[in-house]
This record gives structure tokens, sequence and C-alpha cells, in this order.
């Protein structure tokens, strides 16, 4: 049987269809139909219909007959789905080839020539950090502040990360508190952590960091969409240590004891009533606790709420007359009533 293109799809939907169930309303269609004329607009949906064979010619009855498409269908789409298959599986080949390439490549001299790259655009930047992250041979280390990604970006993310555990590697990956709020990071979690990742939430704000292999660095720029790659020994070692530091001080992501719960609760408080002490508008404390103004805003709130103030600067008033920075390790029952408030 023929291939059907596009365009014949489009003649389907836009008129064969429409002519096929005419036939099947009136027993078919005559062969002296005068919109059966070579020059018809309906021509082109009439033969098509007798191409994909879902109209046959009765020679008797002098008539083009319908036919259940069902078993048509078969013969039309099957095709079409095995050859979909075979150019996945060609492209996963072509993918494959191009991957050792790459990690040729990395291990040329040509490739270490001066210690960093930069990397402008978006397309660029996750290109390169698709082609390292396929050439990675034993780690992962990623640092992911305000996590805010869409759905769509953090399922590419997955499908990235699991093929990388699936070959062995080891992964570790810190958020901020905020991430756990997340439905999509949840799920991404979730499939990473099944596959021997480990994931832990900080407080405090950091900056985005990718290290491949304690060998190449991945950081923003200052501004717009701008990356650095950086391959300097001294500098990645440096980036990897302020890693260790940050995921010592983190709190795993899957745990469901209570009291994880209530200690991460109390300090991402913490992080607020220091955001506000030291004077941060509200859309740069949102950002450093990676969540969105409004969010902040219902964080603010709730310290009025709790320390009864009606405004701000009641509230700092407060908070400064009992002494509060911020920096307390206060029982998870102690409010300002049991401080003297």
């Amino acid at each position: 049987m023929s291939e059907f293109s596009p365009e014949d799809r489009a003649v389907f939907s836009d008129a064969a269809a429409d002519l096929y169930e005419e036939a099947v309303e009136t027993d078919g269609i005559a062969a002296d139909d005068p919109r059966l004329k070579k020059r018809s607009d309906v021509r082109p949906a009439f033969d098509l219909l007798l191409e994909l064979g879902l109209l046959l010619h009765d020679p008797d009855a002098k008539r083009y007959r319908p036919v259940d498409p069902a078993s048509v269908q078969a013969r039309v789409v099957a095709p079409m789905s095995q050859k979909g298959a075979e150019l996945i599986n060609e492209s996963a080949q072509w993918a494959q080839s191009f991957g050792a390439l790459a990690q040729a490549w990395r291990r040329s001299p040509a490739a270490s020539r001066g210690p960093m790259t930069e990397l402008r655009g978006l397309d660029t930047i996750n290109s390169y950090i698709v082609s390292v992250v396929a050439g990675a041979e034993t780690e992962l280390l990623t640092a992911q502040p305000q996590a805010t990604r869409t759905a769509a970006a953090v399922a590419k993310a997955a499908e990235r990360d699991i093929a990388a555990l699936d070959r062995g590697l080891k992964m570790r990956t810190l958020y901020q508190h905020s991430a756990r709020r997340m439905a999509a990071t949840h799920k991404y979690v979730l499939a990473v952590e099944r596959r021997g990742a480990e994931v832990r939430t900080l407080d405090e704000f950091f900056n985005r960091l990718i290290v491949v292999d304690r060998r190449i660095a991945i950081i923003p720029g200052s501004s717009g969409p701008l990356a650095m790659a950086i391959r300097e020994p001294m500098i990645v070692e440096y980036l990897v240590d302020l890693f260790e530091r940050h995921w010592e001080r983190a709190r795993p992501y899957i745990n469901r004891e209570q009291k994880l719960m209530r200690e991460v609760a109390k300090e991402q408080r913490a992080m607020t009533i220091r955001m506000l002490i030291e004077g941060h508008a509200d859309p740069a404390s949102a950002k450093r606790l990676g969540v969105s103004p409004r969010t902040y805003a219902g964080y603010i709130s709730d310290l009025k709420v709790e320390y009864d103030a009606e405004t701000r600067f009641q509230l700092g008033y407060t908070m400064g007359r009992l002494g509060v920075a911020g920096e307390e390790d206060e029982d998870d029952d102690e409010g300002p009533a049991a401080r003297g408030a």
C-alpha cells in the first residue's frame, strides 16, 4: 500500500471523511455521479478513498460501495507505526554515536584550551548541559534554587537525569525548602530517588550550580540567558566544597516524619524573619526564599497574626522588643506569649 502524506491526511479530514459518510448513508456512490469528474472539487477526496480502500467498485450495481474502516485502518496505520519506531531507533543510534564523539572531544587537548567557556542563549546552555551530562562517567551534583521551572522543563530534566542514573552515575541534588510545594518537582524527585539519586532541601538562598565528574562546573551569568562552563580544577574544587557545605546542612527531601516537617517550616519562618529585619524588599526576599511574592506576603501576614501586629512597623517593633532575630533555636510550641509578649 502507498505511503500517505500529511497533505493526504488533510484531504481525508476535510473532504474524504464527509464523502465516505455520505456513501455509508446512501449505500454507495453512483459510478456516473457528476461530482466524480476529473476536474471536480470532490475528485481528490474520491481518489483518496479509492486508494485507501475505503470505497470499492461494484460493477454489477455500477456503484462505489463503502468498506468497514476497521479493516482498512491496520493496513494504513501499522506501516506508519513501524516506520516511526524505526526512526526512533535510528535517532537513538545517531545520538549514541554523537555521544561517543562528544566524550572523545572532551578528553582531547582542544576541549581544554582555556579554563572557561561562555555560553549564551537558552538553547546553547541547554544543549551544552545535555551534552556534558550525557558524557558523565561518575557523578552529577546540582543545586537548583527557586524551584519554579515549568512542568515541561522538569519532565525534560527528569528524562535526562534518569538516563544518567541508569548508566550508573551517582547524583545529588539540592533545592530550597520551597521546592517541597512544587508538584512537578515532587514527581521528579520520586522518579530519580527510585534510581538511587539523593535530594535534599535548604532554607537559605544559593546560586544555581551543576558539577559533572568534579571536572566541569556550570554556573549562571549575572543577567540574561548566560552561563559559564568552568574547567579550571581549583575553581571546580572550590565550587564542590561550597556544595558539600550546603549539602551537610540540608534536609532529606523524602522524609514524612512530622519532626522533620516542623523543622523545615521553622527554618523557612526564621529566614522570613531575617529578610524582614534586614530590610530587604519583598521581591528580593521572595527570590531568596524561592517563593512567589504572593507567598512571601502570606508569610509576613502569618507573622503579623503570630505577633499581634497590624503593620510591619508594629511587627518589627514587637520582634525587636522580644529580641527575635531569626537565629533563635525555638521549641516548636514556643510562641510570642511564651517569650513574654
